[in-house]
């Protein structure tokens, strides 16, 4: 591939963030370097680039700044028009984001309870994303409104059943159906 004689100038976020966390995990992940000095978080201490505030100020120094690279999550590209890139995963693939890269790399974790936090970065399979993330819901166990409680708790429960289109539309992946399964178990011992 040609490619331009541009500078090349780093994005990234300035605000904490669930993508920063995922973005420099994986990079912990792949490179000792960056492991011994940038480390992990959800906020940085970027040796170099420009912070924008939330994917929506990284998409807007990416567009604008040529040679600008930066992350953001695969909704907010496609979305945006970015161009993206294939990364070579844990098993030597090249592969693409796409909702079936990011199943086959949830697909090879072992969810276990009891709050079935997972990384998700540098999974296992050929076909897997080497940055997928899950998202995350916490609820006290022992609430002070039992009631509102309850609401955000049926929320959740239609989410994973009948919200599984919905996420799809909106550039998310589902849990798989062995994961929701398991999350549905938890619930009913009360838990």
């Amino acid at each position: 591939m040609k490619l331009p004689d541009l500078k090349i100038t780093v994005t990234h976020r300035s605000d904490r963030s669930g993508t920063t966390f995922n973005f420099a995990n994986y990079l912990g992940k792949v490179s000792e370097d960056w492991k011994a000095t940038v480390g992990e978080g959800t906020l940085l201490k970027w040796p170099t680039g420009y912070g924008g505030s939330g994917n929506d100020g990284v998409t807007r120094y990416v567009n604008y700044v040529k040679g600008s690279i930066g992350y953001v999550e695969l909704s907010y590209a496609i979305e945006h028009k970015m161009t993206y890139t294939l990364l070579r995963n844990k098993s030597g693939a090249f592969v693409s984001p796409s909702p079936e890269s990011f199943e086959a790399a949830a697909a090879s974790a072992t969810w276990s309870s009891p709050d079935f936090y997972q990384l998700l970065t540098d999974a296992p399979g050929a076909q897997s994303w080497p940055i997928t993330a899950t998202t995350f819901a916490l609820l006290p166990q022992h609430p002070r409104d039992a009631a509102r409680s309850a609401e955000a708790l049926g929320f959740f429960k239609s989410a994973l059943s009948s919200g599984r289109l919905d996420a799809r539309k909106l550039g998310y992946v589902p849990l798989p159906e062995s994961l929701v399964k398991q999350i549905e178990a938890t619930w009913e011992n009360g838990k």
